[in-house]
């Protein structure tokens, strides 16, 4: 019994051994000339906003972090995003304290 037990065990390791060396191991990459920009609330939870927004070098380190995460090469901007990239449309402009103005980052290559 102690042997089914085992053999079964191991047959287990091996297929998900063989699973996992055949399944890709990275996100295809973005196309090379595409770039897109990733609109985020500062009250996002991680405490990244302080970084981005002050455009200082963790805030590049969290940039280039985020834009591999979505299959980009690198960061091209960061920091606080432009009135008119979060308001659209609307016509009658709104106060927005700077704690809750979205971050804003651009990826690209």
């Amino acid at each position: 019994m102690r042997r089914a037990v085992a053999f079964i065990g191991l047959l287990g390791i091996a297929v998900a051994g063989i699973s996992l060396s055949i399944m890709p191991m990275s996100r295809p990459a973005a196309a090379p000339s595409e770039q897109r920009t990733f609109l985020i609330p500062a009250s996002d939870g991680y405490g990244i906003a302080d970084c981005i927004s002050s455009k200082s070098e963790c805030g590049k380190i969290v940039a280039n972090a985020w834009c591999e995460s979505q299959g980009f090469g690198k960061v091209v901007a960061f920091g606080t995003a432009d009135r008119t990239d979060f308001t659209g449309t609307v016509t009658k402009p709104t106060p927005v304290a700077a704690a809750e103005q979205p971050l804003s980052i651009t990826c690209g290559e």
